[in-house]
């Protein structure tokens, strides 16, 4: 019994000592990005030098180059571009829309494109709008929709406090609306924008038509121009006339930024960083995705700096043409999988730049319990949090081709979807101290998945 009580005595203090270590180790990370990190100033020239940098754009090139050249400056051991082809598709010119009602009554209605939506032609659409309230009621009145403006007006829920929720309730009005109300002969589509915001700018984002029906314009419309047509179609007929120059040109080559750790173990096993390089034309892409660009950049460049010496190899991976093609995902999934190499983990940072809060994870019960025992280190910086469901667009089809567990870091939602896709997606959004705070969450993590393994 004393031989049993000695060993017990041993292993308890044996991971204390190891809990201590992990901890004054993840402080030192805190501490070098809160007073060393440069994740803000590459946000500056992320979005101030190069801008918007929609697919097959010339800021989508420019980001590339500076891109690579940050990960070398980062010093990763290694820094390439991984070649795959992206849509091109180009708003064209301004988007514009009037209502007209009552006795000749008009008013301008702030709208924008969405994505991957055809163009109205060589002049302007105008017809009749006709309110929908949700895909029930489209086909309750699918017999009255021929020639009509659609206007889905389906509001975000505000009854869900992660805010997410609310988008995934609501973005399939935005994806498959157009096609669902060409099919009963919709002239063209308006989209309550997928927000909860109190101001008026449109939130653009991208449609997937569907090859049956025909392709038809589609906008978003700014929430309160949103209220203004519902209140007034609620006391007679409007029309709208709108303007769009919406259109594909051939697929172009794009690339994917990746630095490397190599790893001192196990260097064929790889751990996946990872946020998304493009982002939609109205602003410059600061929250959506800048700050998880310049998150993974940092976090490379904290783990040199401090001289950490990885297990694993750690990837630091830009990813191309997230938003209307889902390109450099597939792939670096395509590619990884192709040469028969052993992924087993990919985090994800797509949520914006706010204070972290916590970490979603998806894989097996074991590997999620271990990530919930480290709670302890992580909470001190902001992640009180770890729940089950995580991932991302990007690493989506590393998890489905090749059952990799995925994370994300989850930082504050309730401001995200005030900016996301909108004109306010400036870098005068991103807080300084919220964003590194979630650079230290992920270097955190991924330092201790990359010393324990899954």
């Amino acid at each position: 019994m004393k031989k049993l009580f000695t060993l017990t005595t041993f292993f308890i203090s044996l991971f204390a000592s190891a809990q201590n270590e992990d901890s004054v180790f993840i402080k030192r990370i805190s501490d070098y990005i809160l007073t060393s990190g440069k994740a803000y100033d590459d946000l500056r020239v992320l979005t101030k030098q190069i801008g918007g940098r929609l697919s097959g754009s010339p800021q989508m090139y420019k980001a590339e180059q500076w891109g690579l050249q940050a990960m070398k400056d980062a010093k990763a051991d290694t820094a390439f571009l991984q070649e795959c082809m992206v849509p091109h598709w180009v708003r064209g010119g301004k988007d514009a829309a009037v209502a007209t009602y009552g006795k000749k009554n008009r008013k301008p209605l702030d709208i924008l494109a969405l994505g991957n939506s055809v163009g109205t032609g060589m002049k302007a659409l105008t017809a009749p709008v006709i309110e929908i309230d949700d895909f029930d009621d489209l086909e309750k009145k699918k017999n009255d929709i021929n020639g009509k403006i659609v206007f889905y007006n389906y509001h975000f829920n505000p009854t869900f406090i992660k805010t997410f929720n609310s988008y995934g309730d609501a973005v399939k009005y935005r994806g498959q609306g157009p096609s669902r109300a060409a099919k009963y002969g919709a002239a063209a589509v308006i989209v309550r924008s997928m927000s909860h915001s109190t101001d008026n700018n449109p939130h653009t984002g991208a449609t997937n038509y569907t090859d049956s029906t025909q392709k038809i314009p589609a906008v978003a419309i700014g929430l309160q121009d949103a209220d203004w047509l519902d209140s007034i179609l609620k006391k007679g007929s409007v029309s709208v006339t709108m303007t769009t120059n919406g259109h594909f040109l051939p697929d172009t080559v794009g690339h994917n930024v990746i630095g490397e750790l190599k790893g001192s173990a196990y260097p064929n096993q790889y751990i996946t960083i990872g946020a998304h390089l493009d982002s939609w034309d109205p602003a410059e892409g600061a929250h959506d995705d800048g700050t998880g660009i310049v998150e993974t950049i940092e976090v490379l460049r904290t783990f040199k700096a401090l001289g950490y010496q990885p297990k694993h190899t750690i990837r630091f991976v830009l990813f191309a043409n997230e938003e209307n093609g889902l390109r450099g995902g597939t792939k670096y999934a395509h590619e990884a999988k192709a040469k028969g190499e052993q992924h087993i983990f990919a985090l994800e940072s797509d949520e914006g730049g706010f204070t972290p809060r916590g970490f979603g994870f998806t894989g097996q019960e074991a590997q999620y319990q271990k990530i919930v025992s480290w709670q302890p280190l992580l909470a001190p910086y902001g992640a009180t949090e770890i729940v089950r469901g995580g991932g991302g667009s990007d690493i989506g089809p590393l998890g489905r081709t090749m059952n990799v567990s995925l994370g994300s870091i989850m930082p504050d939602s309730q401001r995200y979807f005030d900016i996301h896709h909108s004109r306010n997606d400036v870098f005068e959004n991103v807080n300084k101290r919220e964003l590194e705070l979630g650079a230290v969450n992920i270097a955190a993590l991924i330092y201790l998945i990359d010393k324990y393994g899954l």
